[in-house]
């Protein structure tokens, strides 16, 4: 088990791994990873709703594309946390980001560290429209690198590699998979 001080030390002491190739995505986005404080820290996740046009059902963080009003990508992806799941954004302490990702969908997405304290002073409250349940995954359990496979794939004339996690009955793959895997990898960094 990891306790949130030596996991905020590691994070904090590496720099975020290099941006590798990126596509030419042009559209900006932002996910929270909303780590939950608890004795044993908790690391929350979402399933999307069945109801969507893309990704409907998989596993996900709170977040999405940057709007215009937005002052940065830390505002965006505050402003998609509270709006899928209800977490107010003043009970967000930001610890910092992860280098971006390119998704299939054709945006540059920026992973966003936020811790939450516990016990919660709110309650999370899915948006239907865009979420189904929310559930919590021990911290220890993501950041520990044997727990991933991958697989390897071509598309587009290029090679990708497709991270797969399974918590409980919950397969948790793609780029969500890929910034845990990267935020894990960074944090081993150190041991």
């Amino acid at each position: 088990m990891i306790s949130l001080s030596d996991f905020i030390y590691r994070f904090q002491l590496q720099l975020p791994a290099k941006t590798t190739q990126l596509a030419s995505n042009q559209r900006n986005a932002a996910v929270l990873l909303p780590i939950i404080c608890k004795p044993e820290p908790t690391l929350l996740l979402t399933q999307r709703s069945l109801n969507l046009r893309s990704h409907a059902g998989q596993i996900a963080f709170p977040g999405g594309a940057a709007d215009p009003e937005d002052h940065s990508l830390i505002a965006t992806a505050l402003r998609e946390a509270e709006e899928e799941v209800n977490i107010p954004q003043d009970k967000v302490q930001i610890l910092g980001q992860l280098a971006p990702l390119d998704s299939s969908g054709g945006y540059l997405v920026t992973p966003v560290i936020g811790l939450i304290s516990s016990p919660v002073s709110f309650r999370f409250k899915t948006n239907p429209a865009e979420v189904a349940k929310v559930f919590e995954v021990p911290l220890s359990d993501v950041l520990s690198l044997p727990h991933y496979q991958y697989l390897d794939i071509k598309r587009c004339d290029r090679q990708h590699r497709i991270y797969f996690y399974w918590h409980q009955e919950k397969m948790i793959w793609g780029l969500t998979a890929a910034i845990i895997y990267r935020l894990a990898q960074q944090v081993q960094k150190t041991l």
